[in-house]
């Protein structure tokens, strides 16, 4: 592992990065954002850890546990809710048998998590898995469309 943060860090320096592309470049790599990853930087950079965490916690896009391989987003803005996004996260889960608190399945395959807004109103309500769109989703339609994902 060090031989691959080594190679991230002179990259990084190479190119005058900033720490918003650095942990980019970690997550990308990893998948997520790990504190010793995190520590490793901070003690590599003299830049304190705390300063990383600062952006990690900030932007949404920074994940700090292990994600499934396929993630399902399900838009919550004030359309997609007033539409039944409630009860498509709700059906969701007990599909994938995610207990409360709990955004990861087990088997590592599906990772659940809300957004404010995908900006897809007219569709709503709206459910991305990966990189697919699925619009008007209904509670029995969520579980229809994460069956092609389970196989």
């Amino acid at each position: 592992m060090t031989e691959t943060l080594e190679a991230i860090y002179e990259k990084c320096v190479a190119n005058e990065d900033n720490i918003i592309t650095v942990l980019q470049e970690i997550q990308n790599e990893f998948g997520y954002v790990q504190e010793e990853v995190v520590n490793w930087f901070a003690e590599r950079s003299n830049i304190p850890a705390s300063q990383y965490y600062g952006v990690i916690t900030f932007y949404s896009q920074f994940h700090q546990n292990p994600r499934g391989k396929n993630i399902v987003t399900v838009c919550c803005g004030t359309v997609c809710h007033v539409k039944g996004a409630p009860r498509i996260i709700a059906k969701a889960r007990d599909d994938l048998k995610l207990k409360d608190g709990q955004d990861t399945t087990k088997d590592m395959q599906f990772t659940m998590e809300r957004v404010n807004c995908v900006g897809a109103c007219s569709i709503a309500p709206v459910v991305l898995v990966n990189d697919k769109v699925f619009g008007k989703v209904t509670p029995s339609k969520i579980v229809k469309s994460l069956k092609q994902y389970k196989e």
